[in-house]
């Protein structure tokens, strides 16, 4: 079992690629057969009906809204909130363990494709080397990091036992962090949503503008951390 595992870590990055297109060809085609009409309809009814593997794929690609939309789920009932908490956290685990081995099994690969990315790759081992395990939870929170320094920790000899405790950990904290205070607040964030599609007009604007302005306020405190360890070392 082990060396079939050990075969099949060097194609990693390439079966997570069949994997999500896959996915993404299961979600379209369960649309397409969603018994009501109308877009909107048919997303509300795939989430209520797979609503759990559609989490966990969200979850490896780390994407907060998959998250938020799971805690309104728990709010209204149609989703466990411990169960949520549990399958997000486990892809997010399972995302981060697919690009610490890409970086692990690939890294030639890496260094070649991803060569524009070489000054946060430095960044990246910089944070390791400077304050060790503890950047494994905090890189799900910066800002253009995030599949970055899974793979830069891949390719030092970081132990790959401690990496995936460490990982899952900070995963289910993770997921815990973004699920729990929307299944709290979610009386008051639907009344929002609703407010938002009655008035979409003013709600666009306001949603590129606060959702910009955090976009913005993470880079520049990404790049200040980056710009400060950099002349430290």
């Amino acid at each position: 079992m082990r060396e079939i595992f050990r075969k099949i870590q060097p194609y990693s990055g390439k079966i997570f690629a069949v994997f999500l297109v896959l996915f993404v060809s299961f979600l379209a085609y369960s649309l397409y057969l969603a018994p009501v009409s109308g877009i909107e309809e048919k997303f509300v009814y795939l989430l209520k009906q797979h609503g759990y593997i559609i989490l966990f794929v969200w979850g490896m690609l780390e994407g907060e809204a998959g998250l938020i939309m799971a805690g309104l789920l728990s709010h209204s009932g149609d989703m466990n909130l411990f169960l949520a908490i549990f399958v997000a956290g486990l892809g997010g685990f399972a995302g981060d363990q697919v690009y610490f081995y890409i970086g692990r099994f690939n890294k030639e690969g890496v260094l070649k494709r991803l060569r524009g990315q070489r000054r946060k790759f430095a960044f990246a081992h910089l944070l390791l080397k400077k304050h060790g395990w503890p950047i494994i939870f905090t890189q799900r929170y910066m800002y253009g990091m995030r599949t970055i320094i899974p793979i830069s920790i891949g390719l030092t000899r970081y132990d790959a036992r401690k990496f995936a405790f460490i990982n899952l950990i900070s995963a289910w904290c993770w997921a815990s962090i973004t699920i729990v205070p929307v299944w709290y607040f979610g009386n008051e964030i639907m009344v929002v949503l609703h407010w938002a599609k009655e008035h979409w007009y003013l709600a666009i604007p306001v949603a590129v503008v606060f959702g910009g302005g955090i976009i913005y306020y993470f880079s520049k405190a990404t790049k200040k951390i980056e710009k400060r360890i950099m002349n430290e070392s």
